[in-house]
């Protein structure tokens, strides 16, 4: 405002001066008028300039009352929400502290009573230990004792023993020499009689006594071969029983469900996410079927394929854990799963051969190994029933003296065919021969794995011996399942015949063979084509399958668009 009045003192001023101006040179006598009527107008300048300036002090005082007012009013809104969103984060936190003393109550009270339980148990076992020690020692003093008595008693009778056989001695070299006095009398008697010496009886003697020796040789023979024949049969069967009692194993039926617990119902809801594309999106990845019901706490896997049901089962496990669970992490935690279910293959393989004791196999061969614990033979658990049938001959080249090591190695590889992706329309023993004997095995070895479904010659001692064990493990009651082998078959030939038409990515056989879902290709596939492509493969599993009920055939298009930022 201040400098408003000077800018209008300095324009009148300026107007001043060029009216004195004007004056002067216009005329001298109206210098007089002229600086009077500037004057007035100067005056009249001042006045509008401080009534304007009046006004434009009072506006802007008018507006800094406005704004003030408005401040305070955002000011005092924005401390009200900032309190309120402080309110309720002190709310929270003393819930969360609340809940966690009450966990940390139940954690000190379960700690408590598994002390108390402890320390009864370990009184228990002072006082059984006291009890078996007091009873071993009345033991020993009772066998020491026994024994005394046992070698006293066998001190007399030894001692009388030996005095019955020096008597009988004595008594038969009497006899002895009373025989030969009378062989000789007989001899003279008889060569009197027979007109015949010694020698010549001998000969006719000994004639006579060579023909009745071979008849009675060869049946001796005749009788000695059925003998061993029924010797070799009772000893045969007591080595597999003895055998099949030494080596108890535990037989589990490898079942197609996994369950998953988790700690509470509300998981369950960011496991399906919105609308279902959490729990979409984890079927698509790993193509099991996740049924999230009404079970308490828990999430039933369902799938044919163990090495499905386990990347599902950890990476389940990994995302509840980390928390964030949408479609894109879902991708990203299989992915990282399916690489770490590798790496536990070779763990498992390596861990396997050190448990059984054997040593220099190639890692191909260890990898092998490990992938069995992830495959089922009608049933059984392939590499539960390759390390009994392992134990198995092991304990039989034991009892018959024959190299244990080799056949341990080649019940452990028997099987190994069953695993290889190569060749699949062979026999699976040809195959695994064919395998162990380019990773350099023994002959034998190969020989064993080769013949022990008798597809081939057996050369070696320990051939018939995995081909008995192989079959001791298999036929146990409970060990293995027919209708499961042929229902995982159906299962496998319904993702190959959908695998087999062009533009298919995926797919997986869920709800127990009910259901074909397939992932094509947004690219190579329209969205008339994916209709055309389920019909197609509708009408060529008709053709070739043989199933109970229907199929349904899912077919699943996915457009996604990619971009990067740099």
């Amino acid at each position: 405002m201040s400098q408003l009045i000077l800018y209008c003192l300095l324009a009148a001023v300026v107007a001043l001066v060029a009216g004195v101006l004007l004056g002067r040179q216009l005329a001298g006598k109206a210098r007089q008028d002229l600086e009077g009527q500037a004057q007035l107008k100067a005056q009249k300048l001042l006045a509008d300039a401080d009534a304007e300036a009046t006004r434009i002090r009072d506006e802007r005082i008018q507006q800094s009352k406005d704004r003030f007012r408005q401040l305070k009013s955002e000011f005092e809104q924005e401390s009200k929400r900032q309190k309120q969103a402080l309110d309720q984060e002190l709310t929270e936190r003393r819930q969360g502290v609340v809940e966690q003393e009450r966990s940390i109550k139940q954690l000190t009270e379960t700690t408590q009573s598994q002390l108390e339980q402890l320390q009864r148990r370990e009184k228990e076992l002072d006082a059984t230990r006291d009890r078996l020690q007091t009873e071993t020692q009345q033991q020993r003093e009772k066998l020491e004792a026994s024994t005394q008595q046992l070698r006293e008693k066998l001190d007399s009778q030894e001692e009388k023993r030996r005095a019955q056989h020096e008597t009988k001695l004595a008594e038969l070299e009497a006899q002895q020499a009373e025989a030969e006095e009378q062989l000789s009398s007989v001899q003279r008697q008889l060569e009197t009689i027979a007109n015949l010496t010694a020698a010549e009886a001998r000969e006719q003697l000994v004639e006579s006594l060579k023909n009745e020796a071979q008849i009675q040789a060869s049946s001796f023979v005749k009788d000695t071969v059925a003998q061993a024949k029924l010797t070799a049969t009772k000893d045969a069967k007591k080595i597999v029983l003895e055998t099949i009692q030494r080596t108890a194993s535990e037989h589990a039926i490898e079942n197609c469900v996994s369950v998953f617990n988790i700690e509470s119902d509300d998981v369950k809801g960011k496991i399906i996410g919105r609308e279902g594309r959490n729990i979409r999106a984890l079927e698509a990845a790993t193509g099991v079927e996740f049924i999230v019901d009404d079970t308490p706490e828990a999430i039933i896997i369902s799938g044919f394929d163990p090495v499905r049901r386990e990347i599902a089962r950890l990476s389940l496990h990994l995302l509840v854990k980390d928390g964030r669970i949408h479609p894109a992490r879902v991708e990203e935690i299989v992915a990282k799963t399916r690489k770490n279910i590798e790496e536990e293959i070779v763990e498992i393989g390596e861990r396997t051969i050190i448990d059984l004791g054997i040593h220099g196999l190639h890692p191909e061969l260890i990898k092998m190994v490990g992938r069995m614990r992830f495959r089922s033979s009608y049933g059984q658990n392939l590499l539960q029933h390759s390390r009994e049938v392992a134990n198995l001959c092991a304990t039989m080249a034991a009892e018959m003296g024959l190299d244990v090591k080799k056949a341990r190695r080649a019940g452990l590889l028997h099987d190994i065919g069953k695993v290889s992706t190569e060749e699949p329309e062979l026999p699976h023993a040809i195959l695994g021969a064919d395998m162990a004997r380019k990773w350099k095995e023994h002959p034998d070895v190969v020989n064993a794995i080769g013949a022990h479904h008798d597809e081939m010659e057996m050369t070696a001692m320990i051939s018939p011996l995995v081909q008995a064990c192989d079959s001791i493990s298999g036929s146990r009651p409970g060990a293995r399942r027919e209708m499961m082998e042929s229902y995982i078959k159906r299962l496998k030939q319904l993702e190959e015949t959908a695998n087999g038409f062009k533009g298919v990515n995926q797919c997986f056989a869920i709800q127990a063979g009910r259901e074909l879902r397939v992932m094509v290709d947004a690219e190579n596939v329209t969205d008339d084509r994916a209709a055309e492509l389920s019909h197609e493969i509708s009408q060529k599993i008709e053709k070739e399958m043989q199933y109970p009920g229907q199929i349904k055939i899912t077919v699943i298009r996915e457009m996604r668009a990619v971009a990067y930022a740099k």
